[in-house]
């Protein structure tokens, strides 16, 4: 039996790799899929940098070949994204034990339709939380990785609060179960 994904959308910041980590389960970061910084149609934001929030600037096709092919033979080579960096700098594998793993990033509901379609999904949730600790708990997490500048961190921020429910509506709309983390922790840990 194949094994197959959990995905897990929602804000940045609103816990995707925290529950991942909670529950142990192995994991596919979807964000480190970015395309580097010098992809010659890559989005910019108004800050002049990157635009993350876009999804032009993520490779969709290659995040969907991994995880077809983790499902298929559990495990799979993908890249390893520095946010600081806006690069990528180097690999890892990722293997599957189980039956399942979680696949998480912000542009997860992206794939839920597709991963459906090839039966390489077992479900997808987004997870909710208030839009107030969604930011702190992202700015927190950016300034401690030192992601970008305190002050780019800080616009981009309050710039995300505003389109957070776009966020969850659009996974909502692409067929993900809107959820807490607490709730999501103990509905897949049941699930088990």
């Amino acid at each position: 039996m194949q094994a197959r994904a959990v995905i897990v959308a929602g804000p940045s910041g609103s816990g995707k790799s925290h529950l991942a980590a909670r529950l142990g389960w192995p994991v596919l970061r979807l964000d480190d899929f970015y395309y580097d910084a010098d992809h010659p149609s890559l989005p910019m934001s108004p800050l002049g940098l990157p635009d993350w929030d876009d999804v032009r600037s993520w490779d969709r096709d290659e995040a969907i070949r991994a995880m077809e092919e983790l499902c298929r033979t559990r495990a799979t080579s993908v890249p390893v994204y520095d946010l600081s960096r806006s690069a990528r700098i180097g690999s890892h594998r990722v293997e599957v034990v189980g039956d399942r793993f979680i696949a998480e990033g912000l542009f997860a509901p992206d794939i839920v339709a597709a991963c459906r379609e090839r039966g390489l999904l077992a479900d997808a949730i987004c997870l909710v939380r208030p839009r107030l600790l969604t930011f702190a708990l992202r700015l927190a997490r950016d300034l401690r990785e030192s992601r970008k500048p305190p002050g780019v961190l800080l616009r981009r921020g309050w710039a995300l609060m505003s389109t957070e429910q776009a966020v969850v509506a659009r996974a909502v709309a692409a067929g993900c179960r809107p959820l807490t983390p607490a709730r999501a922790r103990r509905e897949l840990t049941a699930s088990l």
